[in-house]
């Protein structure tokens, strides 16, 4: 039995919008799996083959992004880089989605070919996580021509998702609407590409198209890159059950309207964070810490419940076993402080002013994959990894 007991943690949050900090000072995995927290005093501590003494920091469910695009292991053709996914690990991200593994080079656009590489994708982040970080991988574009019998195939072989609706040949929403049907029904989640066109052979994608797709999650609803017009974000937000999904690699403006607007209706359990990298932009090892910062200030939000935006919104709209405090659930942690002379009296109020957090350790699976993140600004504390 691998049994993980972090102790002297300053505060947990625990990912949930309701509920968004737990009181304890400490925590207990068994084989991968968080068992326990709260007081020291009123767990069972003994027996750990990992000790971590947080010193004081924040505990936090690892972070999510929940839109990127991998090609193969850590590297990324799109910007000729090495070690991409490590270095988003340092950022604090432990599980990342795949919305379509679209920079392939020579990437196969027939039927037959976009079925095999969907699988192979899936396949080899399934076999090889890079520095231990879950890639959910394996997002085929839909292209004409698909029958039913194609998404009951590859969900057969293990594909759970659907890469960016419009980035393929399929541009109507009558014929996606069937497609993600299709998906749906064999138990694959699907998003759209949403906004003005990001790569050649995508498209506009408005707010029409969007609801008559009817996809699980709204991709980069404040654009990737151009954002729709406000009007057409707003009628999103009222009208769709859908995640909503920010991305850093998106519109900053529409992007507070959107929390902005989320807020209005009581639909924040709804809003989820992605990068969208590797792109045009580059590679954002931070992006989800800062998008949690920049909603945080710019769209009133405590940052408490920005955090959750960033991992359980995030892991109730894709079904994960991660990014929650919950018996049962992944031990995938990351564990930061306020930033050095960074403004604020706490890390929560720094964050809530716009600063980036220290990130001093990660864990994944109940193992210790980082310490001090060579990304993030150093931290006032850092925790150490006793045993």
């Amino acid at each position: 039995m691998q049994k993980l007991v972090i102790k002297n943690i300053g505060q947990i949050l625990s990912g949930k919008l309701e509920s968004p900090v737990f009181d304890g000072n400490c925590l207990i995995a068994i084989d991968g799996k968080i068992d326990a927290w709260g007081n020291e005093k009123d767990l069972d501590c003994s027996g750990a083959t990992t000790e971590v003494d947080a010193k004081g920091v924040t505990l936090a469910p690892g972070l999510i992004d929940s839109h990127v695009h991998p090609v193969v292991g850590d590297y990324t053709p799109r910007q000729q880089q090495l070690h991409w996914i490590d270095s988003t690990l340092h950022g604090g991200v432990t599980t990342m989605i795949s919305a379509g593994e679209v920079h392939m080079p020579g990437r196969p656009k027939d039927i037959v070919g976009l079925k095999a590489m969907a699988i192979a994708s899936q396949r080899w982040y399934e076999n090889f996580r890079p520095s231990g970080v879950k890639v959910h991988a394996g997002a085929p574009v839909i292209e004409k021509g698909m029958i039913e019998e194609d998404f009951a195939e590859m969900a057969k072989a293990g594909v759970r998702l659907l890469g960016e609706v419009g980035l393929g040949t399929v541009k109507d929403g009558k014929t996606a609407q069937k497609m993600v049907g299709w998906a749906r029904k064999y138990g694959m989640q699907s998003t759209i590409h949403t906004g003005g066109p990001s790569i050649p052979g995508s498209g506009l994608i408005d707010a029409d198209m969007v609801m008559e797709t009817g996809t699980d999650v709204i991709g980069h609803i404040n654009g990737g890159h151009s954002a729709l017009p406000d009007d057409q974000i707003i009628c999103l937000c009222e009208s769709c059950k859908a995640a909503f999904e920010i991305v850093h690699n998106g519109n900053e403006r529409a992007a507070v309207l959107t929390v902005n607007t989320a807020r209005e209706l009581g639909k924040l359990n709804q809003v989820i964070l992605g990068t969208d990298g590797p792109a045009g932009s580059g590679v954002q090892p931070l992006g989800i810490l800062r998008m949690i910062a920049m909603l945080s200030a710019f769209g009133n939000v405590p940052a408490e419940q920005a955090f959750c935006f960033g991992n359980g919104n995030t892991a109730r709209q894709r079904n994960l076993d991660v990014g929650l405090i919950e018996k049962g659930y992944s031990a995938d942690f990351v564990l930061l402080d306020q930033a050095q002379h960074a403004p604020g009296k706490t890390m929560l109020e720094s964050i809530q002013l716009g600063n980036l957090p220290g990130v001093g350790m990660t864990i994944i699976d109940g193992i210790v994959r980082t310490e001090r993140s060579r990304n993030t600004p150093p931290a006032n504390r850092f925790p150490e990894h006793v045993k």
